[in-house]
């Protein structure tokens, strides 16, 4: 029986759900870069950076290209790119949001003068 595309959906999100490999998709997002170069950007153990990559490269996200002794991590496609694009874009709408109702809590209670108890 075949998984219902809302499903297939959230496994996508939940593969995506590791900080490391989000850093990981943006520093890839200018193409191809060397596994040490991804291990001075991250400041990870080189075995955890494996695991996050084997996570990406089985998903099909990442492929590896391998240069003699130096092995390269690349997007598979640009969509990935594109969807770490949107991604900031709601976030920066949603903080942007957060920060106007923040001023205004913080406008409203500058108008409202709380009197001082009485004893």
């Amino acid at each position: 029986m075949q998984v219902p595309l809302y499903q297939a959906k959230a496994e996508f999100f939940r593969m995506l759900g590791h900080p490391v490999r989000i850093r990981v998709l943006e520093l890839l997002q200018n193409g191809p870069v060397p596994v040490r170069e991804l291990l001075n950007e991250i400041e990870i153990e080189p075995s955890s950076l494996s695991q996050q990559l084997a996570v990406l490269r089985r998903s099909g996200i990442v492929i590896s290209i391998r240069e003699g002794s130096t092995v390269n991590y690349a997007l598979a496609g640009g969509d990935v790119a594109e969807l770490l694009r949107a991604a900031r874009r709601i976030l920066t709408e949603l903080l942007a949001g957060q920060s106007e109702l923040l001023a205004e809590l913080r406008h409203t209670d500058t108008e409202i003068s709380v009197p001082p108890p009485t004893r």
